[in-house]
């Protein structure tokens, strides 16, 4: 018999790497994954072998020893050296030292290790690795090496470790999942983690606590940050929290008031540039718009080139368009080229985009500077203040004043209060003015009535008055009542998505070409053509559309109506909205978005999403590898 054959059961070995197999008797038929085998690799790379793997004698079918080894228990371990020795780390003919075994049935005893033993349970390993970084110093990146997982789940394990004790200990008891734990997790301030978790109700969602954890802190997605810039913040002296378990947007900014002063101070800036650089009386920084402050507005009005400035512009844009036509193939242009389509363009800007401010509305206007939704400086311009409008046309003026012209005698002057007036002709009653005024305005309704294209210019007059004139010069006979709704207060940032631009845009247009008088609106109005007029209407009119569903003022009608008249127009609100975790996903059910997915890419997307589940479990939630698997 052969030597091999009479090794006795318990013996331990040192058996070359190349002379171990698997052995098909192994009650694990799943194979082993690749980060398994890549976290015992590394252990096994800093710490050794710490486990001998067992295995029995192979023998072939003539039942003599074929010189290799089967192995029994340890075959993630000779998988992890073998992948050492492909890396050339070891050598192929490594010895390993093994145990074997000939006594117990090889299946029994492979099924016996998987499955008589207890996992550690993660509050152990969390607590374990945050040891490793206190007692022996050793960083996320060695610890990720010596057990082969990356550094940043080293970073969420020691994160986990450093948790409240209170908190760990009512997780070991099974009293918190592993997700109300991250939650907390989100910030290492062991105090606020109690006091959140003793003021939790009924509702412990992670979402939940992960809010509460961060209330006081702002979002790096917040516009103030956005504006200022992590980078200053962080320069000036602010801290910033992450997150290490979820997609967390650059995570939150601690100091609200040092934010708060810093982009106050950035947009003071920029206001006192823009009110030095183009002369207005004042320019005010806000953080909002401050909708409601009743002043007046004016619009740049279109200039007037002269001759030449006409022709240079003209010569200008038709070279650049020559330019454009004989380069447009060409990916790299020329030096020469390019510098020469840079002098065009700002030869073309020094000329401005043909509109500008009368410089008298400059010398008594202002400007406010607010940070719009998306964290982005707006400057409006052209605000005028009561206190700053142009005194009106007086009938009389001081006689003595310098410069004055003297006002007429009235024509009572000198006469005795004794002597009878003259007679003329009485003022009609107020009674009869009413009487006369009620068939004069029954006539023009019958006017309007029979003349369609009057009419509609009449109430174009009437919406564009409302639109683009104070209250106090809205002078039209035609009562038309128009209500434009401010949107921002329900849904923050409304007049910055794309099509609250859009409005803006076509609005400024529209100003920039009514005449500064709301006297002179009716001769513009009336002169605009059929398709310009209806424009105008157009645009007047749909200011006046709410479809807000406010439960404080319930329309259901007008509700209603609003979705007829979206069908009529084709609306399409991908144009002007898109759904993200801030506006609409993170703020429903699983069930809705499920919904929303079902809608929009069908049955299967849905199952789909279902199926897997719309919360990635972290992978990393399992106790490492054991060196012994």
């Amino acid at each position: 018999m052969n030597a091999q054959t009479l090794i006795e059961s318990g013996t331990v070995l040192d058996i070359p790497l190349n002379k171990l197999k698997k052995s098909p008797k192994n009650a694990r038929k799943t194979p082993h994954g690749d980060a398994a085998i890549e976290a015992l690799a590394a252990s096994i790379a800093a710490k050794g072998l710490l486990q001998a793997p067992v295995v029995e004698p192979e023998t072939g079918e003539d039942g003599e020893p074929t010189g290799f080894y089967l192995v029994t228990i340890g075959e993630g371990r000779r998988l992890a050296l073998a992948l050492r020795a492909k890396r050339k780390e070891i050598r192929k003919s490594e010895p390993v030292r093994c145990v074997v075994d000939t006594a117990n049935d090889p299946h029994e005893i492979s099924l016996d290790e998987n499955v008589t033993r207890t996992d550690m349970h993660p509050a152990d390993q969390f607590e374990a690795f945050k040891r490793l970084s206190d007692e022996r110093g050793l960083s996320a990146e060695d610890i990720g090496a010596r057990f082969g997982v990356s550094a940043q789940v080293v970073r969420q394990r020691l994160r986990l470790g450093a948790v409240s004790p209170k908190l760990m200990a009512i997780y070991r008891e099974d009293g918190l999942t592993l997700d109300q734990l991250m939650a907390f997790a989100v910030s290492e301030d062991h105090e606020r983690q109690e006091q959140v978790y003793d003021q939790l109700s009924w509702n412990r969602s992670a979402a939940l606590i992960r809010r509460a954890m961060t209330e006081a802190k702002v979002p790096a997605s917040d516009r103030r940050a956005v504006f200022v810039g992590v980078d200053a913040y962080a320069e000036a002296g602010g801290q910033t929290l992450r997150d290490l378990f979820t997609e967390d947007g650059g995570g939150w900014l601690e100091d609200a008031a040092l934010l708060d002063r810093l982009a106050g101070a950035k947009l003071e800036a920029i206001a006192t540039e823009v009110r030095e650089r183009e002369g207005w009386k004042w320019a005010t920084a806000c953080l909002d718009y401050p909708h409601g402050h009743g002043w007046r507005r004016v619009y740049p009005r279109p200039v007037e080139r002269t001759e030449d400035e006409a022709a240079q512009i003209a010569a200008l844009s038709e070279e650049y368009d020559a330019l454009v036509s004989q380069w447009d193939a060409v990916e790299d242009l020329p030096p020469e080229v390019e510098a020469r389509f840079k002098a065009i363009d700002a030869a073309l800007d020094a000329f401005g985009d043909g509109t500008a401010y009368d410089p008298d509305e400059v010398a008594r206007g202002g400007v406010f500077v607010v940070l719009g939704h998306d964290g982005q400086v707006r400057v409006e311009r052209g605000l005028i203040r009561p206190e700053d409008e142009a005194p009106a046309p007086s009938a009389e003026t001081e006689a003595d004043g310098e410069g004055a012209i003297p006002a007429e005698p009235r024509p009572d002057a000198g006469a005795s209060e004794d002597e009878p007036e003259d007679e003329g002709l009485a003022p009609l009653s107020e009674r009869l003015v009413l009487d006369l005024t009620a068939h004069k305005t029954v006539g023009l309704r019958e006017a309007l009535a029979s003349d369609p294209t009057l009419a509609l210019t009449a109430l174009v007059h009437a919406l564009a008055l409302k639109t683009f004139y104070p209250p106090y010069e809205q002078s039209s006979c035609v009562e038309v009542k128009l209500v434009s709704a401010y949107l921002d207060g329900h849904a923050p940032g409304v007049s910055e998505s794309p099509a609250g631009r859009r409005i803006a845009e076509r609005h400024e247009a529209w100003a920039q070409r009514f005449p500064r008088e709301s006297a002179e609106a009716w001769g513009f109005v009336a002169g605009l053509d059929g398709g310009e007029l209806l424009d105008l209407l157009a645009h007047c009119v749909s200011l006046g559309v709410n479809a807000v569903r406010n439960p404080m003022d319930r329309k259901p009608g007008a509700w209603a109506h609003a979705e007829v008249l979206a069908q009529a127009a084709g609306l399409d609100m991908t144009r002007t909205w898109a759904p993200t975790v801030s506006s609409y996903l993170g703020r429903i059910t699983k069930p809705r978005i499920l919904e929303a997915v079902r809608e929009a890419a069908g049955e299967d997307a849905a199952f789909l999403c279902a199926d897997l589940g719309l919360s990635c479990s972290p992978g990393w939630i399992t106790p490492p590898t054991s060196t012994a698997g």
